[in-house]
C-alpha cells in the first residue's frame, strides 16, 4: 500500500522487502522544494532501520525523476527570508543527500525521466543508477547565469571523465540516458517500459548478499577514492575487522559453505544467507 511523508512531497511502498520511494511533485516535474527535502529525511528515517525493507530504490512521480531544485520555493522565497533561511534550506537539502550517501541499505536511483542540477546530489547519493534510455541529464545552470553548485559540479567530475565533465557544465546540453550511461552518470540505460524490471532484477540479487558486507563494501568504495593507496590499505583492514566484529558468523558460514559444504562458488553467486540465520 502506497504511503507519503507528511506533506505529501515524498510517496514510497514496500514489497519484497524492496522500498519504492518516490519524489512525489509530479506537476513540478519533482522539483525539490524545502518541504520535499524536509519530508525526504522523514522516509529515509522511516525505512532505514525496518527489518522489512533491504533495499531502497529512489525514483520519480511521473515523467521526471527530478528537475533539480525549485528555483521559485528553495531559491526565490528562501532567499527572500534572509541568510538564516538560506543556510537552513541548504542544510536540510544537502543533509538528506549525505544520509542517502551513507544509508544503512543499499540503494539504487532509477531515473525514469528529467534529471537536472540539484537532482545530481541524490543521483551520486544512491549506490547504483539505472535510467531509462530516453530520460534527459542536464546542468542547464549556465544558461541562466550561474554555476551547477549545490554539489552538481563536484558530482560531475566524480562521475565523468575531465572532457565530459567540462562539456557537461559549461555548455548546458541535455543528454539522453544512453549518452549518461557512456559517460558514467548512470550504470546502464535500458527502454523505459523495462527500466523497473530491470532494478527490480538488481534489488534482488542485492538482497541475497550479507547485508554487512554490503553496507561495509559501499562504505569502502566511496571513502577510498579519496585516500593514498597506503591509507587505503589500512582503512580497508580495520573495516573488515568492524564488520566481521558485527557479522563474524556470516563471513565463517560463506567459507563453511565453499570449502567444507562445496554448496556455493563465491565467483559465480553469494552464499546461502538462509542457512546461516538457520
Amino acid at each position: 500500500m502506497t504511503e507519503t511523508s507528511t506533506n505529501g512531497t515524498v510517496a514510497y511502498d514496500v514489497a519484497d522487502r524492496i522500498a519504492w520511494v518516490r519524489f512525489n511533485r509530479p506537476e513540478k516535474r519533482n522539483a525539490m522544494s524545502p518541504t520535499l527535502n524536509r519530508d525526504m529525511m522523514e522516509v529515509l528515517d522511516l525505512l532505514e532501520f525496518r527489518t522489512d525493507v533491504g533495499v531502497l530504490v529512489l525514483s520519480g512521480e511521473g515523467v521526471a525523476w527530478s528537475a533539480g531544485m525549485d528555483l521559485k520555493e528553495y531559491f526565490r522565497e528562501t532567499e527572500a527570508k534572509g541568510m538564516g533561511a538560506t543556510r537552513q534550506a541548504q542544510r536540510e537539502s544537502y543533509g538528506w543527500w549525505r544520509r542517502l550517501r551513507w544509508y544503512q541499505k543499499p540503494t539504487i536511483a532509477m531515473v525514469n525521466g528529467w534529471c537536472f542540477g540539484g537532482g545530481y546530489g541524490p543521483l551520486f547519493a544512491c549506490d547504483l543508477a539505472f535510467a531509462a534510455e530516453d530520460a534527459q541529464f542536464g546542468l542547464s545552470e549556465i544558461n541562466w547565469g550561474i554555476l551547477p553548485g549545490g554539489g552538481a559540479t563536484k558530482v560531475a567530475t566524480e562521475l565523468m571523465p575531465f572532457r565530459k565533465a567540462m562539456y557537461h557544465a559549461m555548455m548546458g546540453e541535455n543528454v539522453d540516458g544512453k549518452t549518461a550511461a557512456d559517460w558514467g552518470l548512470v550504470n546502464e540505460a535500458v527502454p523505459l517500459a523495462d527500466l523497473k524490471a530491470r532494478v527490480t532484477a538488481v534489488a534482488e540479487v542485492l538482497l541475497k548478499k550479507n547485508p554487512v558486507a554490503l553496507k561495509a563494501t559501499k562504505d569502502a568504495v566511496r571513502r577510498v577514492g579519496v585516500l593514498s593507496y597506503d591509507d587505503a590499505e589500512d582503512y580497508l583492514i580495520r573495516a573488515q575487522e568492524a564488520a566481521n566484529s558485527y557479522d563474524n558468523e556470516g563471513r565463517k558460514e560463506g567459507i563453511k559453505q565453499f570449502i567444507d559444504d562445496k554448496t556455493f562458488k563465491p565467483g559465480l553467486e553469494a552464499y546461502d544467507l538462509n542457512k546461516q540465520r538457520g
